[in-house]
């Protein structure tokens, strides 16, 4: 005969880790916001509620025009975060790659920096 109550005693420590995490993202949500109630920094107003982002409001036209060079510089910037991820697992690991790891690294940085020269020229990176 199998004793099942041994098998999901094995996931206590996961049910317990599941609630200390609910608990502090609770507690880091929630006690902020209780805080500011309580000392009175909770003031709304026209100011703190307006668009922050993306620079324009949210709820008009959708036939408006609007900047595109907002979407623009924020391509750029994932383009070269990604670029800045992929540089932290070659650096790593340079002693296994070898060489052939340096040289195919620097193609792609080389790369980079023309799209970047690129880019630059066309003026996508001028904020007027």
């Amino acid at each position: 005969m199998v004793d099942h109550s041994s098998y999901l005693v094995q996931y206590l420590p996961i049910l317990i880790f599941l609630a200390v995490a609910l608990a502090i993202s609770a507690i880091c949500v929630f006690l902020p916001m209780g805080v500011a109630r309580l000392t009175g920094t909770h003031n709304p107003n026209a100011d703190k509620n307006s668009e922050y982002e993306c620079g324009f409001p949210a709820f008009e036209d959708p036939r408006s025009q609007f900047d595109v060079r907002f979407y623009l510089v924020a391509i750029l910037f994932i383009v070269f975060d990604l670029e800045a991820a992929f540089l932290f697992p070659w650096a790593v690991s340079l002693k296994e790659t070898g060489w052939a790891g340096w040289l195919t690294m620097m193609v792609f940085l080389a790369e980079l920096v023309i799209g970047f020269a690129y880019a630059w020229k066309k003026g996508a990176l001028d904020w007027e």
